[in-house]
């Protein structure tokens, strides 16, 4: 299994106690694993359904099949202590998965930005953050930055990454 992010790995620890933290996108679960293995409770939604299946009876997780991309967003009404996001983006939700985030709450968000294409895929611009795009939008929605990387990132490849932990002021 590959293993988890450096950047979730040295900022899950500011998850707040307790709560739930949503591992939107999980795949096959790498950060979901590695935060119940912490001790938080965990809601790991993705669409590939053979993925979920390998969490299924992990002690800490629990499991979602939905379409994050329709018209329907599937977790209205949900709120979560924390959400992890890696490696997926879906502007067009961006606000929506914000508004999950209880008072108090911590945002770990860590995907691809422009300039990716000289690495290899996401190369389709509609999947690439723009320059300083996770920081805008999570100051739009009332976050208060506490960590953010943007630029060039040997690990897990190399690649261009965007990266974010923010809270929700209380």
């Amino acid at each position: 299994m590959i293993r988890p992010s450096p950047w979730v790995e040295h900022y899950s620890t500011l998850l707040p106690a307790g709560g739930e933290v949503l591992d939107l996108a999980c795949g096959n679960g790498r950060h979901a694993r590695l935060l119940a293995e912490m001790g938080y409770r965990v809601c790991a939604v993705d669409r590939d359904a053979l993925a979920l299946d390998r969490l299924a009876g992990v002690p800490g997780i629990t499991t979602s099949y939905v379409d994050l991309e329709g018209d329907v967003w599937p977790l209205v009404g949900r709120r979560f202590s924390g959400i992890v996001v890696t490696n997926y983006l879906w502007r067009a939700r961006l606000p929506d998965l914000l508004a999950l985030l209880l008072p108090g709450g911590v945002l770990i968000y860590e995907t691809f930005m422009d300039g990716n294409a000289v690495y290899g895929k996401p190369s389709n611009p509609y999947f690439l953050l723009r320059p300083g795009e996770l920081r805008a939008v999570a100051a739009a929605a009332g976050l208060l930055e506490i960590a953010y990387f943007e630029g060039y990132a040997s690990e897990p490849k190399p690649c261009q990454r965007q990266a974010i932990v923010a809270r929700r002021p209380i």
